[in-house]
């Protein structure tokens, strides 16, 4: 018997020994187990993936390792397998597929221009689109003439890892990432503020006078310290400093490598030769802010990558087929059309369908955006992920997996994602044009002082890359950013986006949903009107508050606080109608003017027809079109009509005040019916409204704004609004909100005040100011300091410490903003709190 082969230590598949933590890691029967190189990775995860698990159980030798590049090239062709096909690939109507990839790699605008240029060339290939900020691949292919394995193939040739996408994978990658991260920051940042001490010794040292033995001392410490900054700290921006030269197209890490490697490196000259100077102080500082920002934007795009899994979280993992009687509990997976479900309360729907036995109601809040759950009953339509509230019922599935209504509106969201912003389309066009840019003028300061005087051409021309290198450039608008985003998270505001304040400077249209977003979202208690002298309304209130104790329907839950003296027995609930019961013990003459039995009468409310029918009396119509009205009666007599309204938010009206003295053209778009919305519109002057809108609407809707030039702002906060809060510009909602509405949206107002909008747009100009100055700055800066740099006027101590003044600068300004207050003056009489309508009572 063949030797067991050791898993510690040793890669799980090749068995090549692995010093300190593995570097990869797969899942096999549950256990994440120790991979060497990628290769052996996607090996190990294809053979698990298929169900092959036991092959290394049953093994008698190691298998052969992957060369690092061509063997994993051909690994890619697990993917081409039909059972993986089925779970990665959609196939459109026209017989093309498409396909979602993770890719591995991204750093800036430049690698989305490389990738997207690269796949559009291969033949077969209909549509290639790459996401910036959530970093996945969207590609319509023809699979006749373009296998996946291929396209994963040409994606890895260019330096670049694809997964095909899965969010456990997603995550798992973005947790790696993300320890990966705080590791390199955390030593750059402690490196850089040691090494900054020891620099702030050496720069008074060269003024005041130093012996050599200090000075070469302090130089040896710098060294030390600097030396895990640009080996390990500073390695992405050399990785892909490579990967640009193997692909014949530079972006911002080629000079940003260039000038971190050419400053160590003369510097470790100058510390062992004993000429020159060293500048490891700015080697570190120059790394640990661009880190910063790195960190800063990978923490957005993480938040963002979790919209698809929040959906899919809507969907059980189990349901209850009906066979002949009996129930079956399946994976949801395994649901195919044409089956009997039972459908339990308080379960979700794993499918769309059509109800054949029960009546119950649904609650499709995140479908509809609409609070009250809707009454269903047979031949009704109920929808997937959408929740049973009240009773069992048994269900005839007509759509499953893509063809489910929440499946498109997963579909409309990743649509949404793939529309690329303005901001990223210029930075496509200008990022290889700037480093090109700096690297010939670096050739040409070289080729001429090696002419003329040899010995400075090396020092020159560092000195011109050190004053040319993009540290201030870069920290012009991140630093600005990030002093704005952290005061306005001080104010319980979240920005989720880097580039969030600056579009938020260009729009003027706002959008906005109604229910939860202007309303509060929830039904509360507006007017009572007696039709009787039997009963007072505060009577009407303690007979409803009684028999709503018995129901958890929403309606219910406005009367939960109020006390009463009595109490309901015989309780029966009429799903979607309304409920019915008697009293439990005679009544004293606080409220009614006789005295009655549970056993002489039955009270009801509900709806105006439930009640009418049950008095055989014809249907009443409620005092008022708008609202939510209930009918209260005894079987002999109604006795009131009680409504409940979805009342404003205290600070609309302030907030819609504030928006229109910017001069913001505002709409309200909601999936209400016409004479709510109109009333809230007329109510906020709201000119521009519809009602009735669903998703698709709402969307149609907004990019026909879009279309007319308009930069959008939508707030919303309910799951239907997803695919159009990811289509706008910006997106903006509520922390009451829904998780996927708040992890779709840019902006999210976690203090649930609207009228923080008013803060986030005048913090938004104050910071578009601000790096406005930082950039103007830092461009004279170059402009000045670049033909001194190349004439030999400024050396390079005298770059680095000018590079550092104008980064602290720089920063210094950005910080400026933690401490500004808003500027906005709304008038007293337009900014009044929107008056939330009192407790009317009718004698």
């Amino acid at each position: 018997m063949a030797d067991p082969i050791p898993s510690q230590l040793t890669c799980f598949h090749c068995g090549t020994p692995i010093s300190g933590t593995p570097p990869y890691t797969a899942e096999i029967d549950g256990e994440k187990q120790p991979m060497c190189c990628p290769g052996c990775q996607f090996v190990a995860e294809a053979i698990a993936g298929e169900g092959l698990a036991h092959y290394y159980q049953y093994r008698t030798q190691q298998a052969l390792k992957p060369d690092q590049e061509k063997s994993l090239v051909n690994d890619y062709t697990v993917y081409d397998r039909q059972a993986l096909q089925k779970q990665l690939v959609k196939q459109l109507a026209d017989g093309q597929y498409h396909v979602s990839l993770s890719i591995e790699g991204i750093t800036c605008a430049a690698c989305i221009w490389l990738l997207e240029k690269h796949l559009s060339q291969l033949q077969g290939v209909v549509q290639a689109s790459v996401n910036l900020t959530t970093h996945r691949a969207f590609i319509q292919y023809q699979p006749e003439q373009l296998k996946l394995s291929e396209i994963m193939q040409h994606i890895a040739y260019i330096g670049y890892l694809p997964h095909p996408f899965s969010m456990d994978k997603q995550q798992q990658l973005a947790q790696q990432e993300y320890r990966k991260s705080i590791r390199r920051l955390a030593i750059a940042g402690i490196s850089t503020m040691q090494v900054m001490m020891y620099a702030i010794a050496l720069y008074a040292g060269a003024l005041q006078g130093m012996e050599d033995s200090y000075r070469d001392f302090i130089r040896w410490v710098s060294f030390l310290l600097a030396t895990p900054v640009v080996f390990y700290a500073a390695q992405p921006f050399f990785k892909a400093a490579w990967r640009d030269v193997k692909a014949r197209h530079l972006s911002m890490d080629f000079p940003v490598a260039t000038a971190i490697g050419a400053a160590y490196t003369a510097s470790t000259w100058a510390m062992l030769t004993g000429t020159g100077e060293v500048y490891f102080d700015s080697v570190c500082m120059f790394t640990f802010f661009l880190l910063v920002s790195r960190f800063l934007e990978m923490r957005a795009r993480h938040h963002t990558t979790q919209h698809g899994s929040g959906l899919l979280k809507l969907l059980p993992d189990k349901a209850t087929r009906v066979d002949s009687g009996q129930e079956q509990t399946i994976a949801a997976i395994e649901v195919e059309k044409g089956y009997t479900l039972r459908i339990k309360p308080g379960e979700p729907i794993p499918a769309d369908g059509v109800i054949t036995q029960g009546r119950t109601t649904c609650n499709e809040a995140m479908l509809t955006g609409e609070y009250l759950p809707v009454t269903k009953q047979v031949n009704d339509t109920v929808l997937a992920g959408t929740l049973n509230v009240e009773h069992a019922i048994d269900i005839q599935v007509t759509a499953t997996g893509q063809t489910t209504r929440l499946a498109h509106i997963v579909s409309l969201l990743e649509q949404a994602q793939q529309q690329k912003p303005l901001i990223a389309q210029l930075a496509d066009r200008v990022a290889s044009h700037f480093v090109s840019a700096v690297i010939l003028i670096a050739i040409g300061v070289y080729s001429y002082w090696s002419q003329h005087t040899p010995d400075d051409a090396f020092w020159i021309t560092l000195a011109v890359l050190v004053v040319t290198c993009p540290c201030a450039l870069s920290l012009a608008t991140p630093t600005a950013l990030t002093a704005a985003t952290g005061k306005l998270y001080q104010q319980g505001i979240l920005i989720t986006g880097s580039r969030v304040l600056e579009s938020l400077t260009h729009v003027n249209h706002i959008v906005f949903d109604k229910t939860g977003t202007l309303t509060e979202g929830r039904l509360t208690l507006e007017q009572v009107i007696p039709t009787s002298k039997t009963l007072s309304a505060e009577a009407i209130l303690d007979y409803v508050a009684a028999l709503e104790a018995h129901s958890e329907h929403p309606i219910a839950k406005t009367f939960a606080e109020r006390t009463t003296p009595i109490r309901a027995l015989d309780v029966t609930n009429h799903p979607g109608y309304g409920i019915e019961g008697s009293i439990a013990y005679p009544l004293t003459n606080m409220h009614s003017k006789r005295i009655e039995t549970q056993a002489e009468q039955r009270y009801r409310v509900g709806k105006p027809a439930f009640i009418c029918s049950w008095l055989n009396i014809p249907l009443l119509e409620p005092p008022e079109p708008t609202g939510q009205w209930l009918l209260f009666a005894s079987r002999k007599e109604v006795l009131g009509w009680i409504k409940l309204a979805d009342t404003l938010r205290p600070d609309s009206a302030r907030t819609i005040s504030g928006l229109h003295q910017q001069n913001m053209q505002l709409s309200l778009l909601s999936g209400d019916q016409s004479l709510v919305v109109k009333r809230v519109a007329e109510s906020l002057s709201i000119s521009s409204w519809q009602a009735n809108m669903t998703p698709e609407d709402k969307l149609v809707q907004l990019k026909t704004l879009q279309k007319q030039g308009k930069n959008v702002l939508m707030v919303g906060d309910g799951i239907n609004d997803v695919p159009v809060l990811a289509a706008a510009n910006v997106s903006a909602s509520l922390g009451c909100g829904s998780d996927l509405a708040q992890n779709t949206s840019d902006i999210v107002l976690l203090n649930n005040q609207l009228s923080s909008l008013l803060t986030v747009f005048d913090t938004a100009k104050q910071t578009r100011n601000t790096i406005r100055a930082n950039l103007i700055w830092a461009l004279s800066y170059n402009i000045v300091a670049l033909p001194l740099a190349a004439c030999g006027i400024i050396q390079p101590w005298m770059a680095a410490i000018g590079m550092a003044s104008s980064s602290l600068l720089v920063v210094a300004n950005a910080l400026r903003l933690t401490r500004t207050t808003s500027s906005l003056n709304i008038s007293t009489a337009q900014a009044q709190p929107s008056q939330i309508p009192p407790l009317e009572t009718v004698p």
